[in-house]
């Protein structure tokens, strides 16, 4: 088994470490901010807090939502339902045009995230 980091990281440690690294990365793509744009509806009164805020449709559902309501998804998973292929295929997936992205509500979002994690264990 190889160990990363002076023997200190199993591959799994070293492998999650860039898996995270590569999506904080992600959330600077500049088409993740065009599909956001896209999804953009308009500025009106937020009826929990009664200030102006963004509100966005989501793709799924079609109800508008405020900013922290709604996740930019990858219509494609960037982890296939076959699990992971390679670093290159992943980044990618990862790194995708705004064509391959999607402006969800969170429970759609968590609704598609659970249907897939499922086809995932179907998989195996």
């Amino acid at each position: 088994m190889t160990k990363r980091n002076d023997g200190r990281w199993t591959e799994s440690r070293y492998r999650n470490f860039i898996r995270s690294a590569l999506r904080r990365a992600s959330v600077r793509w500049p088409p993740r901010t065009l599909a956001l744009e896209q999804a953009f509806v308009s500025r009106k009164k937020n009826k929990k807090t009664g200030r102006m805020a963004k509100h966005y449709r989501c793709n799924k559902c079609k109800k508008l939502f405020v900013s922290k309501e709604v996740e930019v998804n990858h219509i494609n998973p960037i982890v296939p339902v076959t699990g992971f292929d390679t670093w290159d295929g992943l980044i990618e997936r990862l790194f995708c045009e705004k064509e391959g992205l999607e402006v969800l509500c969170k429970p759609c979002h968590r609704a598609q995230t659970k249907e897939e994690n499922e086809e995932r264990k179907r998989y195996r």
